[in-house]
């Protein structure tokens, strides 16, 4: 791979690039162009351009040309003045203009007819209608980042704002494997889609392709989302790109030191809750930025602390009663304790009671660590400490060697803890994990201009990340006397679904989890003529290095399948949802990442811009440095052809070093993938503050590492092993299991490595179409005053979207039963002694597509005299086959209809709005009422959306096809109740399960959940303290009407709760601020 990669990297246009002595940044700047002329609008050619930052003297210049141009690229954001000059005319000086990140303000020069030494000087800002790219694309300016109310000052929240975003499911992205943050699908794009940038860097965790830690607010100095058909710069996600800058010192000293509190005692109580929470939260900090040396060398630098503690919040769990501990389920199987219908519990037992001699002793041993419920029905309220403590600091460093060449260098830390802790007497405190989080980044850039016309950047990038999962020690199996092997000590993993309990489950077991990237990237931009071009090439490499414990000590699943209640399968020892065991996962994958651009944006006349562009982005998959990947071949296995490499292999596998197989990667390569980009912008004034754009464009997206972590579980070196309802139930899993334990041989991995039967398995399409995105908008916009109005068409389609199926389902028949689901299997049936090896294949299905269509509308007003405002609304579908975000096994639910399973998508919410505002009160001659309002100041955010969508499922394998996540059926045509309550939010008798060894006809994400209302305000006080300095007291609320915010109803049909909903989000909360700014 990596000589293909240095191959691809010698490619011409790479060579052309290289050949300049060019280090420099471009990818956050600005840029503004215009036309000068008299004032009987004829063009002036040869006038001189002078750009100005203010804060850090920083000039540039420009000569217009015959048409009477100007273009100005790769500016850095902030403040600047304007002066042109031409002999003959009056020189023209505009202070005020504010430069924005990804900005392409217009502004026209008139002159007037005089002596040079004259000057016109007016102050004034730049319209912000868009007159050069076509994307959709929102600026959170500074303002808004730091004066916003903002609960846990966590800056990516405020993406939010920018319209077209909504929350999308975390599914195993955002989980303790990475730094906390938040998801988002941006116009109906995946959630691990975008393209995070921080000052010029890569910002994307190549774990899974999420942010990396976004630095405190007061850090900030903007950040701009933009999405659909932008230009050919664009590319590595296809989704959107978020584009952050930090901030920068100049020639004044600036700073702030700020304390940020939170406590319980101001807090309103949670719907839910029994009382109030009792976190105490501190976060406490600054800022310092300034020069060096004047005009030439800048220094920033800051520090934000988050100390937080709480009494442990009230958890709920359901666990044995002491009835139910000697055998008696009288009263947990009642109407009183299963939503008003009695169940009467098949399987060993009789009358709801289990004989002394069938209790299963692991499970009485396990239950010695959990308290004994008193009431009925085993409800149990406990608390988990989750006390964490963060740290971030941030340093910057600017040097402006001349006018042609700048550099500049950021480094960025943050960390993160909170630890758990085992008292002794209750393990299911044990369901969360500690997590110990890290993560740096830093970043070198400079530009460099040959001329005016001619400018190179390129940006150097490395991040690393330490994300570490540690439990404190309980008890392994072994010490419940349950015969598996278990090398990790003091840990078990036990699943009790529907209501019943989970710990050692899913993400809550050991594990290290640790990527490093590196980024270099140039970009050359030439200004010929009425042609702005643009060429350049990106390289990433990304790595990772994990190391997951969740399989070592086995996992046991008690879904209830068997007696009816997944607690009375727990006291029987009944494994009815299975059993998983396998050695511990090491995944080490390599990827690298190759983007090369050509685009050209023609003034193709005063009122109209062509944008052309084409970009290559060739896939390249990932590879195992040790070779640990596989590939499992219908046609070989049913040739019967095994791989030369291991011999004990069964038929249909292959391996790196098998005639066929591409090296150590996961798949072939593709390397001819071309997006080409097409976009119009149209000024039908002439005068810059009205724009019509349109545009299309091809985007690929670059799959993240954590996607095939699972390959780590293919035997041999995984070895995981699945067994359905095994017949030694709890205390003997292996009991029946040919050979009976294979563990720990299975961990020693050579050629003549044992290949388990029933293994566990993930597989990839040698020749995968990777996933790309067609892109298309039409959008107006118009500067009315200081209003901006805007209103956008989006549409997007996805093609080869990656989903996932079940390549060995189990076939129904006469017998069929959970115990022989893998006797069942195809390949069984086709070969029972190679098919035997063979448990789950999850294989990645390339067939995917998608689509979205979405309106926004949007008003936006910056801060000039009072008050600023930006308002949008988006009314938007989105539908998709589903998608998959790693390969875990299947993805839909019939492995032979994947379009059974289309959908609006998990993040699909047809109405969103948005208002956010920063708003002081006005000037007043009278003195007493000027001291009585002055330093006031008013901010808000405002956020209505319609509700996600959930899946109503039976949480059984009714159609016993060995495929999870099956869906009940729909009797009655209103699947709610008639009238909504959160104890009673769907109707129970509207659905129904299945017959047996059928699947249900309805369509995933059928049920509209709660819409939600947030609105937060913060109220402040500025005082002067001296000239230059100021004191701000702040009080912020969130949810302020204290409204009822519910989260999704229970929808599993094995859960008693099943239509109520149990949880909501935050309560009214109060927030306290001081801060001294100078």
């Amino acid at each position: 791979m990596f000589r293909q990669t240095l191959l691809l990297l010698c490619s011409p246009i790479c060579v052309a690039l290289l050949c300049f002595n060019a280090f420099a940044q471009a990818t956050a700047g600005s840029q503004v162009s215009g036309t000068i002329q008299d004032g009987t609008n004829n063009v002036i050619a040869g006038a001189q351009i002078t750009i100005t930052q203010t804060d850090t003297g920083l000039a540039r210049t420009a000569v217009s040309n015959a048409e009477g141009g100007y273009t100005l690229p790769n500016l850095p954001v902030g403040p600047y003045q304007l002066k042109v000059t031409k002999d003959g005319f009056k020189s023209f000086v505009q202070a005020g203009i504010v430069l924005q990140v990804n900005s392409n303000p217009e502004i026209n020069v008139t002159l007037d007819v005089g002596a040079v030494t004259e000057t016109v000087s007016v102050t004034a800002g730049v319209a912000g209608v868009e007159t050069v790219s076509n994307g959709v694309g929102q600026v959170i300016d500074q303002q808004r980042v730091v004066e916003l109310p903002l609960n846990g000052r966590v800056a990516t929240e405020l993406i939010f704002l920018s319209g077209l975003a909504t929350s999308a499911p975390a599914a195993d992205l955002n989980t303790n494997k990475n730094f906390p943050t938040v998801t988002i699908s941006v116009a109906g794009g995946l959630a691990n889609g975008m393209t995070y940038v921080m000052d010029g860097g890569t910002h994307n965790d190549p774990f899974n392709n999420l942010n990396l830690p976004m630095p405190f607010p007061d850090a900030l100095q903007e950040f701009k989302v933009e999405t659909s058909a932008l230009p050919a710069r664009y590319g590595h996600h296809a989704a959107s790109a978020v584009n952050v800058v930090t901030k920068t010192g100049g020639n004044q000293y600036h700073g702030d030191a700020f304390w940020f509190v939170r406590n319980y005692a101001f807090n309103a109580r949670n719907f839910f809750a029994t009382s109030r929470d009792s976190l105490k939260r501190n976060q406490f900090g600054g800022v310092l930025g300034g020069p060096i040396k004047t005009n030439k060398l800048f220094f920033f630098g800051g520090y934000q602390g988050k100390i937080e503690k709480s009494n442990p919040p009230t958890t709920i769990a359901f666990a044995p009663t002491a009835a139910m501990r000697a055998g008696d389920f009288t009263a947990f199987a009642s109407a009183a304790c299963n939503g008003g219908t009695a169940r009467t519990l098949g399987g060993p037992f009789v009358g709801n009671k289990l004989d002394a001699t069938r209790i299963s002793a692991p499970a009485l041993k396990f239950l010695q660590f959990v308290p004994t419920p008193t009431d009925q029905c085993g409800r149990l309220q406990y608390g988990i400490v989750a006390n964490n403590n963060e740290h971030q600091s941030i340093g910057k460093i600017d040097y402006t060697f001349n006018e042609k060449h700048s550099l500049y260098g950021r480094y960025f830390f943050a960390d993160y803890a909170s630890p758990n802790a085992f008292d002794g007497k209750n393990v299911l405190a044990m369901s969360r994990v500690g997590q110990f989080n890290r993560a740096h980044s830093f970043v070198l850039g400079d530009t460099f201009l040959l001329n005016p016309n001619t400018i190179f950047s390129t940006h150097a990038t490395l991040n690393r990340t330490r994300n570490n999962r540690k439990v404190d020690e309980y008890f392994s199996p072994a010490d419940l006397g349950i015969a598996v092997f278990s090398p990790q000590k003091g840990f078990t993993g036990v699943t009790v679904t529907g209501n019943g309990f989970a710990i050692g489950a899913g993400a809550t077991n050991p594990g290290y989890f640790n990527s490093t990237n590196y980024q270099i990237a140039e970009d050359v931009d030439l200004i010929r003529g009425s042609h702005q071009f643009a060429v350049g090439v990106n390289f990433i490499h990304n790595n990772i290095n994990t190391t997951n414990n969740r399989p070592t000590n086995g996992q046991f699943t008690f879904n209830g399948q068997i007696t009816g209640l997944p607690l009375a399968d727990f006291m029987a020892g009944i494994l009815s949802g299975g059993f998983l065991q396998g050695n511990p996962v090491f995944d080490n994958q390599r990827q690298n990442y190759i983007g090369a651009y050509f685009q050209d944006s023609w003034k193709a006349s005063s009122r109209l811009t062509i944008n052309a562009g084409v970009r290559w982005e060739p896939f390249l998959p990932m590879e195992h440095p040790f070779g640990w990947v596989s590939h499992f071949e219908p046609a070989a296995f049913a040739a019967g052809t095994k791989s030369s490499v291991y011999k004990n292999a069964p038929a249909g596998l292959i391996f790196p070093g098998d005639a066929g197989y591409p090296g150590k990667a996961t798949t072939f390569s593709k390397k001819a993938q071309f997006a080409p980009r097409l976009g119009l912008v149209w000024d039908p004034q002439g005068s810059g503050k009205m724009t019509v754009r349109a545009s299309y464009g091809i985007f690929y997206d670059t799959p993240h590492l954590f996607f095939n972590t699972r390959f780590a579980n293919n035997p041999p070196w995984g070895a995981q092993i699945t067994l359905a309802n095994p017949a030694g139930g709890f205390a003997n899993p292996y009991q029946t299991y040919p050979g009976g334990n294979p563990f720990p041989g299975l961990a020693k991995i050579s050629t003549d490595s044992f290949f388990p039967q029933a293994g566990v398995y993930v597989n990839t399409p040698l020749h995968i179409k990777p996933t790309y995105l067609q892109q298309w908008n039409l959008s107006v916009q118009r500067q009315v005053g200081e209003w901006l109005f805007a209103g956008s068409y989006l549409g997007n389609s996805s093609i080869h979207l990656w989903t996932g199926r079940e390549l060995n389902p189990a076939v129904f028949g006469t017998g069929a039963t959970l115990a022989n689901t893998n006797a069942r299997r195809v390949l069984s049936l086709q070969n029972a002694t190679q098919g035997a090896f063979y448990g789950t294949i999850g294989q990645i299905d390339d067939g995917g597509t998608a689509s979205y269509n979405g309106m926004l509308l949007s008003a936006q007003r910056r801060l000039s005299g009072n008050f600023s405002v930006l308002a949008n609304w988006t009314l938007s579908h989105c539908i998709s086959d589903p998608a998959t975000t790693e390969i875990t096994g299947p993805t839909y639910v019939n492995p032979n209809n994947r379009r059974a399973d289309r959908a609006n998508c998990d993040s699909d919410r047809r109405h969103v709005v948005n208002l956010s505002f920063v708003a002081r009160p006005p000037k007043f001659s009278n003195k007493a009422l000027g001291m009585l309002v002055t330093g006031w100041q008013l901010s808000g955010i405002v956020r209505r959306q319609s509700g996600n969508r959930s899946t109503v499922v039976t949480g059984v394998d009714n159609a016993l096809t060995g495929v999870g996540g099956q869906r009940a059926t729909q009797i009655l045509a209103d699947p709610y109740a008639a009238t909504k309550t959160v104890d009673t939010y769907l109707n129970r008798a509207a659905f129904g399960s299945p017959a047996a060894g059928t699947l249900s006809a309805l369509s995933p994400f059928s049920i509209l959940n709660p819409s939600t209302l947030q609105i937060d305000a913060g109220l402040s006080r500025t005082f002067n303290v001296r000239e230059g300095q100021t004191v701000q007291f702040r009080w912020e609320t969130f949810n302020v009407p204290n409204r009822l915010n519910a989260n999704a109803p229970v929808v599993a049909l094995n859960n008693a709760n099943f239509g109520r909903i149990l949880t909501a989000q935050d309560p009214r909360i109060m927030q306290f601020a001081l801060k001294y700014v100078f």
